[in-house]
């Protein structure tokens, strides 16, 4: 079987044919024949294998925005993939159907395809970058890093979507070709990461200040916001304060809507006017650049100069319909805008 599959990356061979997983924060002692936490990783004959690097489950062009990600080459295409997988277990996950496979199905499903063969159809897509996306990216991670290597030798950039519950090891392995992620910040108390996500807040807090300060990964930050979970002003006061704390004030922070999804089908939608608070909360924490996700707002997608307050970056769903800031700055004070713009040698 092992002739098949993948050797793992970033894992450690121990005492009694047994092996540690350092790619995500469980940090896995994973025994032979057994498997990790995320069902995808699997220990046979005292080495560790990837069971999801020949099970690409998705891949298709989406809007940059989808990510979401705003400061980030808008209004261009990112080439988006999966595997299957996850090593948290959202009750609210809107992909649980590939992102749970393996404990709801019990099975790993999916389509072999060449890393190189990926990143050529993203290139005849007009894609300008490569999003490992759906799932969790740390759990296909093998798969990501072909990709994503190949990625940049022709040109394009790469982002994670990601839950921020990798490693400092594993953040430091993709550093050399990933150029941006969305970290979800899912809540900011450990109970509701135990009970809805079965996972742990610290990790994530520890992921969110490594890249900020350790990495050049231009980062931004999404929380959804469920209806009586999530939702107090002194929790949405605690994340916006941590991210002008840890990260600066120009972190994007997408304040995304909730939709019944999974196991939370009987959960309302946030209302707009939750949102709207918590955009009210977080700008007087002293973010520059909120947005407002999943609702369709008039104001609440777009991007506009925090020294000015000109319109910057008009949207409308996932789309850009104008964009005077391509280059990263101002045109009509000069302020210079964060982000990763065309004028990033990458893209130069």
């Amino acid at each position: 079987m092992a002739e098949n599959l993948k050797e793992a990356v970033l894992y450690k061979v121990l005492e009694n044919a047994k092996v540690r997983c350092n790619l995500c924060n469980w940090r896995c002692v994973i025994s032979e024949d057994s498997l990790g936490h995320c069902g995808v990783r699997k220990n046979i004959g005292g080495k560790l294998y990837s069971l999801n690097y020949h099970k690409l489950c998705s891949a298709n062009p989406d809007p940059i925005e989808k990510k979401p990600l705003f400061h980030f080459l808008p209004g261009s295409k990112s080439f988006s993939i999966a595997a299957p997988g996850c090593n948290f277990q959202c009750d609210f996950c809107q992909n649980w159907q590939i992102s749970q496979m393996t404990i709801e199905g019990s099975q790993i499903d999916g389509q072999a395809m060449a890393p190189a063969k990926i990143v050529d159809f993203a290139i005849k897509a007009d894609c300008k970058s490569m999003a490992y996306t759906y799932t969790e990216p740390t759990v296909f991670m093998e798969f990501a890093a072909d990709c994503g290597k190949i990625a940049k030798q022709k040109g394009l950039a790469n982002v994670f979507v990601s839950n921020g519950f990798m490693t400092t090891e594993a953040i430091d392995f993709v550093s050399e070709w990933l150029d941006g992620i969305n970290v979800d910040l899912k809540a900011f108390s450990e109970e509701y990461y135990k009970n809805i996500c079965k996972a742990k807040l610290k990790p994530v807090l520890d992921t969110i200040e490594y890249i900020a300060h350790r990495t050049k990964i231009w980062m931004e930050v999404t929380t959804l916001i469920v209806p009586g979970q999530n939702d107090s002003d002194i929790e949405l006061k605690q994340i916006a304060e941590f991210l002008v704390n840890t990260c600066g004030p120009d972190i994007p922070w997408h304040i995304s809507r909730f939709y019944p999804q999974y196991k939370y089908s009987d959960t309302p939608p946030t209302p707009g006017a939750t949102l709207q608070r918590a955009y009210d909360i977080a700008k007087a924490a002293g973010l520059r650049y909120v947005y407002i996700g999943n609702l369709r707002t008039m104001k609440g997608e777009n991007t506009y100069c925090p020294r000015c307050e000109g319109l910057l970056i008009g949207r409308e769903g996932f789309y850009v319909l104008k964009n005077r800031a391509e280059r990263g700055y101002c045109p009509y004070c000069g302020e210079k805008i964060a982000g990763f713009w065309l004028k990033h040698p990458l893209n130069s």
